[in-house]
């Protein structure tokens, strides 16, 4: 079976060499053709001008995909500061926040004031805080996707809120 298909192209082939022949008709048409017809002339092919058609593949570059490293947000509690003494009778405390790079779009920043869950979500870097009770508070704030997910928060930053009691000292009776 090889043997016929190898012989069948070898004669395929040798008739693709054949002579090619030019003859103008009356009008003045050039015509080209394999078989020879009356005043037609032999023509000579140069190599230059058969077409060849070769399909280089390009070298293999030592490409690398280099997947983007997570962004690492540093999400920082700019006031109050660590171990700050805040007075306030209301119990009121504002807290400032700085992040960096911006938070991409759709996250948004909770705070969370003894691990409770106090302020958020919300997109604005300024949480108002009130009806804080007096004592020693750790403030965290974190930065969340919209499906809730933490993916940055601040370090815990202790402040102490102090309030004036009803009881005072004690008087002294004369």
């Amino acid at each position: 079976m090889r043997l016929i298909l190898l012989i069948s192209l070898l004669i395929i082939s040798s008739n693709s060499l054949a002579t090619v022949y030019r003859w103008v008709d009356e009008n003045g048409k050039v015509h080209y053709s394999d078989e020879p017809k009356a005043n037609a002339e032999a023509v000579d092919l140069n190599e230059n001008t058969q077409n060849e058609i070769s399909i280089k593949t390009p070298p293999k570059a030592n490409v690398t995909i280099k997947e983007d490293a997570p962004i690492k947000y540093a999400i920082t509690i700019t006031s109050p500061k660590e171990e700050a003494t805040i007075r306030d009778n209301n119990g009121e405390l504002t807290v400032n926040v700085s992040v960096a790079p911006q938070l991409p779009r759709g996250s948004m920043l909770t705070l969370l004031v003894d691990g409770v869950l106090t302020e958020g979500p919300q997109t604005s870097a300024i949480f108002k805080l009130s009806g804080i009770f007096r004592g020693e508070h750790t403030i965290v704030v974190n930065a969340v996707s919209q499906n809730g997910k933490v993916f940055a928060s601040s370090s815990p930053r202790k402040i102490f809120l102090h309030q004036a009691s009803i009881l005072g000292p004690a008087k002294k009776s004369n």
